[in-house]
């Protein structure tokens, strides 16, 4: 049983982590930490937490945490990540990995010289609708891929993570909290990557100094064009759809936990075939699959270099919105 320890115990970890937790086999919580300890307490009391620290290094020194998740803000991540490699424990970093690709470049070299584990927590390579669009497709059910579509909006107004309107600490809008996932989410489906990003955005009233809304181009390596639509603006939604020269894999909010899903095959404008799939246990199957990586019994699929690339994507999408031009991303060895 892999012993974790929550740095930055927050909404996220409320809503979607400890449901997570509650659901995996072969892990546990047995810490946590919050800027104020005193919170901290209240929260371990709450989630029956043995232990709770107002410092993330005095949790990660803990003898009682085998593995680090860190969910502090996103400007806290290459801090958090380094003090954990430094005290040997292995550590899952929320998305994005960190404020951009340089920090990401940061942590993975310092895993790699301290030869500790790190992976990023991309969660929706955990769902089963994703990894079903990935075989259908890798299958050639609709033939070669000629567009993708993911899309990724929330009512973000009065949002508990008020930092996300702050780019100091949230490192952009949209584009850096949801639109990674979006990309990754194609990336993953297509077995591809995003070799050029093209940007437009758009700010109001109420979003601080980051996006409000946004759409990527994204070019894909094997030609493959991509859209991506995000915002903070708009109701809950993430659509994901696949075109190829074959047919389309079409499902309605492909992304989500809460319910199941339904991906549909469709030829000439009729569906053909229906798929449910839920994916529910998406959490949990991450939270496991981090645990037996460090364990030893399995290499953990999202290894921090995968979220080193997200964020090239992630820069180069914000250099465009600054540029007005196409931009060029780099390729990360993978």
């Amino acid at each position: 049983m892999v012993r974790f320890g929550i740095a930055g115990f927050g909404i996220h970890a409320v809503k979607r982590m400890m449901p997570g937790f509650a659901l995996a086999q072969n892990c546990k919580v047995t810490a946590l930490s919050r800027r104020d300890l005193a919170r901290a307490r209240e929260s371990a009391a709450k989630y029956e937490v043995p232990l709770a620290f107002d410092s993330v290094e005095d949790l990660c020194r803990s003898p009682e945490v085998d593995a680090v998740f860190v969910t502090t803000p996103n400007a806290a991540h290459l801090h958090d990540v380094l003090v954990a490699i430094k005290c040997g424990k292995p550590v899952l970093c929320e998305k994005p990995m960190a404020m951009d690709a340089h920090e990401c470049r940061q942590m993975v070299e310092a895993a790699e010289r301290a030869r500790v584990l790190l992976g990023v927590a991309q969660i929706f390579r955990f769902e089963q609708s994703t990894n079903r669009l990935r075989e259908r497709i890798a299958a050639g059910e609709i033939g070669k891929p000629v567009w993708v579509r993911s899309e990724f909006s929330y009512l973000g107004l009065g949002h508990a993570r008020s930092w996300l309107y702050d780019r100091a600490v949230a490192g952009g809008g949209p584009i850096a909290d949801v639109g990674v996932h979006c990309i990754d989410a194609l990336r993953f489906i297509l077995q591809d990557e995003v070799v050029e990003v093209a940007a437009q955005g758009a700010a109001d009233d109420h979003s601080g100094d980051v996006e409000a809304s946004a759409v990527l181009a994204l070019k894909f390596a094997r030609g493959t064009l991509g859209a991506v639509t995000v915002s903070t603006r708009a109701e809950y939604r993430t659509p994901l759809e696949i075109v190829g020269d074959a047919g389309t894999l079409s499902v309605q909010d492909g992304l989500t936990v809460e319910r199941p899903v339904e991906i549909q095959l469709i030829r000439k404008g009729v569906v053909v075939e229906r798929e449910s799939v839920w994916n529910q246990l998406a959490y949990a199957r991450q939270v496991d699959a981090f645990a037996a990586a460090v364990e030893g019994k399995a290499a953990f699929p999202v290894p921090g270099v995968e979220g080193w690339q997200n964020q090239e994507v992630l820069d180069a999408a914000y250099r465009s919105l600054a540029s007005g031009k196409n931009e060029r991303v780099p390729r990360r060895v993978l």
